[in-house]
C-alpha cells in the first residue's frame, strides 16, 4: 500500500506551508499489530519529514516531525507493514487531538472518545432540534 498520494502529498504540503491555525490532521497511519499510530497534518517540503502527533503505544503520545521513509521501511511480522486508515477523516484540530490523546494516554482512545463524543451531539441534535 503506498502511504501517502500523490493528493495527500499535496495537501500536507499544503498545510505545511500555510499560516493559518487549527490544522487538522490528514493522513492516519497505523501498525495493524500494535497501538503505535501516527497522525500528519504536514509534509516538509524534503518529501519525508511529517508533522503530527506520534504515539507508540507507550501511553506518551507526542507532538512533532517523524520520518516518512522510516515509517515505510518498518518491516513487521508476518509481512505486514505500516498501514494508512483509508477511512480516516477529522475535524478536530491536530492540538486538540494531541490534548485528548494526552488525556487519554493514546491516540487510539482519544478517537473513541471524541467519535463518542460527536455521536452524543448528533443524539442530542437528533432530540432537541432547534427551533424554526
Amino acid at each position: 500500500m503506498m502511504l501517502l498520494t500523490p493528493e495527500l502529498r499535496a495537501a500536507l504540503r499544503a498545510q505545511y506551508r500555510s499560516d493559518v491555525g487549527g490544522k487538522r490532521p490528514l493522513v492516519k497511519l497505523f501498525n495493524p499489530l500494535s497501538a503505535a499510530t501516527w497522525l500528519a497534518s504536514e509534509l516538509a517540503e524534503d518529501g519525508n519529514a511529517l508533522f503530527g502527533l506520534a504515539d507508540l503505544g507507550f501511553g506518551c503520545p507526542e507532538l512533532g516531525w517523524f520520518s516518512l521513509s522510516e515509517i515505510e521501511a518498518l518491516r513487521l511480522p508476518f509481512g505486514l507493514r505500516i498501514e494508512r486508515d483509508l477511512h480516516f477523516s477529522t475535524n478536530v484540530s491536530l492540538s486538540d487531538w494531541a490534548g485528548w490523546a494526552r488525556k487519554a494516554g493514546s491516540i487510539l482512545w482519544a478517537e473513541a472518545l471524541l467519535r463518542r463524543a460527536s455521536d452524543t451531539a448528533c443524539d442530542l441534535t437528533d432530540r432537541f432540534p432547534p427551533p424554526e
